[in-house]
């Protein structure tokens, strides 16, 4: 059972300011490599960014932008099966790679929250965030350090294929359908069976796409779409902001709201129109 995973952290709400990144290696069901190293995102660093991971604009001065790690990545991703826990990583990777002009990096891709969707029924359609997932595994590790997400996302592999008796390749199958198979498939209003089943999304700012576009591609791919946010909100899709409207704040209500809940404890995904659009498409 040999994969590499992979994890990233992000210098502001756009997914291509990549500012640290991990990489751990697993060979026959044991760590035997690790990688990281902080990125110069070439971006600006927002101060709610850096109270959840705690890199500081003056800690990546120094370091080598993306473009400069590129190589180092390729060469650990190329070709090998790649773990990642929900599509925000690779998402991230691939507008990274755009950002500088860069062949968008291909390994074969496998998300530890679809396996563990499918493993553990307790997270099926709920719950299935990295830290609630270590938590139920007994794993011990600093949320929101590249690395160390890096190596749990791996863990959950290797659990899943034990508990499952189960070799890495059948899960790319096994993801490719249904969670309960007795469901039709049939696309719902917050689709049961979507990627993000169980996420509560809310867009804030003027998007490119009508409210009512993306509130449909939202519900296609499981999302429950409201109005307002509330403590059962877990993702923000942040548009342009009209600055006339926020009442001389730099960010809009609904943003500054979720930024509150977060810093109560409130797991919630802040992410831009681009990278929502980019995250769907896997």
């Amino acid at each position: 059972m040999n994969f590499v995973a992979v994890d990233v952290e992000t210098a502001n709400a756009d997914y291509s300011s990549i500012c640290q990144i991990g990489v751990a290696e697993f060979e026959n069901g044991h760590l035997i490599n690790k990688w990281s190293s902080l990125i110069n995102p070439d971006d600006y660093f927002d101060p709610f960014n850096t109270s959840i991971h705690g890199i500081k604009e003056s800690d990546v001065q120094k370091s080598p932008t993306f473009d400069q790690i590129y190589s180092e990545l390729q060469n650990r991703l190329s070709n090998k099966i790649t773990v990642h826990h929900m599509p925000f990583d690779r998402v991230a990777i691939s507008r990274a790679c755009e950002k500088y002009g860069l062949t968008v990096l291909t390994p074969k891709w496998l998300d530890s929250a679809k396996v563990a969707r499918r493993t553990w029924e307790e997270f099926a359609y709920r719950g299935f965030g990295l830290a609630n997932i270590a938590e139920h595994l007994r794993i011990t590790f600093d949320h929101h350090d590249a690395l160390e997400d890096a190596i749990v996302a791996g863990k959950i592999i290797q659990e899943a294929c034990k508990l499952k008796s189960v070799e890495l390749a059948d899960w790319f199958d096994r993801i490719s359908k249904p969670i309960n198979p007795i469901y039709s498939g049939q696309k719902l209003e917050g689709n049961p069976e979507g990627a993000f089943y169980g996420e509560n999304i809310v867009f804030t700012g003027t998007l490119f796409m009508t409210r009512g576009e993306a509130a449909k591609l939202a519900a296609g791919v499981g999302c429950n779409v409201t109005n307002s946010v509330t403590k059962e909100t877990t993702l923000l899709v942040v548009g342009t902001q009209d600055t006339n409207r926020l009442a001389g704040y730099e960010k809009s209500s609904k943003h500054r709201k979720v930024e509150e809940l977060i810093k109560k404890g409130f797991y919630i995904k802040i992410l831009s129109e681009k990278d929502f659009k980019k995250m769907i498409e896997y």
